[in-house]
């Protein structure tokens, strides 16, 4: 496995007031896997992509992404932890308006001991993988939506992360955009092995992962579990 939760739980405090988000989640993802989440606004789907991409942390229970404890790391540790393995895309595309596709691919190797030449190389070949090596020099605003959101992916690529975590990549979308887009997250599913993780409100979305895990109120659905 290589994302393993144990009786997971995550509790928030609002006020005087403890929300409970997550109850006593156990959770299996096998390594090449590709699986959605989805369920309603609320049922905690974001939080637990939260929990398994090392960017929260549970109340109780075990958390194992590739083959690290990460609920019992450190700060420090655990940013460590995320850059090596973890790859993020996000609805909205974070990219940096002043620098090119190029420099924002090249933006987490930054925190890396890769010479500059080097950094240069990897993020050109994570532009060809998502097919924009001919827009390297562009910047977002020069770039389509669908373009943006691949620049993101190579950004999220660029690492050779063990993990991609994306939390509504199409949202944001038109129906042709998002169906490139996902159809590049099924080339690097079965083509470059990476293991998937995707929340989405959409059942078209949810069609191109392996398989699909329901929640609601916290829980994964009887029927859905792993």
């Amino acid at each position: 496995m290589i994302v393993s939760l144990k009786k997971v739980a995550k509790r928030y405090t609002r006020g005087k007031e403890t929300v409970e988000v997550l109850h006593s989640l156990d959770l299996g993802i096998e390594q090449g896997d590709f699986v959605a989440l989805m369920g309603p606004s609320g049922s905690g789907k974001t939080t637990l992509l939260n929990l398994i991409g090392g960017l929260d942390r549970p109340s109780e229970g075990e958390v194992v992404v590739a083959g690290e404890h990460i609920d019992r790391l450190s700060g420090a540790a655990l940013a460590r932890w995320r850059a090596r393995n973890v790859g993020f895309v996000f609805q909205f595309y974070n990219l940096m308006p002043m620098l090119s596709a190029q420099g924002n691919v090249e933006l987490p190797l930054l925190l890396t001991k890769l010479s500059a030449a080097q950094r240069r190389k990897n993020a050109q070949t994570a532009l060809t993988v998502v097919g924009l090596a001919d827009r390297a020099r562009h910047k977002p605003s020069e770039l389509s939506g669908g373009q943006q959101q691949r620049v993101a992916i190579a950004r999220a690529l660029v690492a050779d992360p063990t993990l991609l975590v994306c939390d509504e990549p199409t949202g944001d979308l038109d129906r042709k955009t998002a169906d490139e887009i996902l159809g590049l997250l099924q080339t690097l599913n079965r083509d470059y092995g990476k293991t998937i993780v995707m929340v989405t409100h959409d059942p078209k979305a949810a069609e191109f992962a392996k398989r699909q895990l329901h929640m609601d109120k916290g829980t994964l659905v009887p029927g859905n579990m792993p």
